[in-house]
């Protein structure tokens, strides 16, 4: 009988990654700390996850940004505590088929608005370079609301593993921050089992979108002090003032924070 095919996590393609804990990743993380463009990172870095199933890393991204973001999804994950886990992402697709198929990106901003959050999607065909440059930019200096803290918003990625030399296809991942220097950004890469957090080239993380896109999470107006859901599921997801593919009507991409309106 053959034995069965199993892999303990894959070599970073060294062309286009560079692993955030190797010598060089340490050396841009604090060139970037220095520069104050890591505003996400550390957040993100508190609610870390690896995702539970192979097809579950836009759920994984997502509950990640939902948590960094502390809105209450006022229902119970276990015992007495309320958090976002995975199998709380159920409300807008079946979580048996997600764990076939994953989630587009349009499912990923509608289960965001479910959720409690606000969440504008930027397709890669309508994103430029420079304008894609321009948000990573504004998201990794942060911006400071009446709290006195940093904005809360955050750019999860959904993109070709392909083009960046990697194994598999589609993956969602959040970035966490921006090398000015070397123009790179962080992907705090949910499949922990496969790669490690690693520096891509923002140009070539933007070619590996051109198919797919992006979306910027804030807290949705109605989580603000208080927690999600917010919007809720009527009318099969579809929320006004949104198209199907959850980008907003009118062609205007959010370009402020919900909580803090900067």
């Amino acid at each position: 009988m053959a034995e069965e095919v199993s892999y303990h996590r894959r070599h970073l393609p060294e062309e286009t990654c560079v692993s955030f804990s190797s010598a060089q990743g340490v050396i841009i993380f604090k060139r970037a700390l220095r520069a104050n463009t890591m505003g996400p990172y550390f957040a993100l870095a508190e609610q870390f996850t690896t995702q539970a199933e192979p097809a579950y890393c836009g759920l994984a991204t997502l509950v990640m940004v939902l948590n960094a973001m502390a809105i209450d999804p006022k229902r119970v994950w276990k015992g007495v505590w309320r958090w976002f886990s995975e199998e709380l992402l159920s409300c807008c697709k079946d979580i048996e088929e997600v764990k076939k198929e994953g989630i587009s990106l349009a499912e990923f901003a509608r289960l965001a608005r479910c959720n409690g959050a606000a969440c504008d999607v930027v397709s890669g065909e309508d994103s430029a370079v420079d304008e894609f440059r321009e948000a990573v930019l504004a998201n990794a200096t942060g911006r400071h609301g009446d709290r006195g803290g940093p904005c809360c918003e955050y750019i999860c990625c959904n993109y070709d593993r392909r083009a960046l030399g990697q194994t598999g296809q589609g993956h969602f991942s959040p970035i966490a921050g921006y090398d000015e220097v070397e123009d790179l950004v962080l992907v705090l890469d949910v499949a922990r089992f496969k790669y490690p957090p690693h520096w891509v080239r923002l140009a070539d993380l933007h070619l590996a979108m051109a198919e797919r896109g992006y979306a910027l999470v804030s807290p949705g107006v109605d989580a603000v002090g208080g927690g999600g859901p917010a919007l809720g599921c009527e009318g099969g997801c579809l929320l006004e003032g949104y198209d199907r593919e959850g980008r907003r009507l009118g062609g205007h991409h959010k370009k402020s924070c919900a909580r803090c309106g900067r």
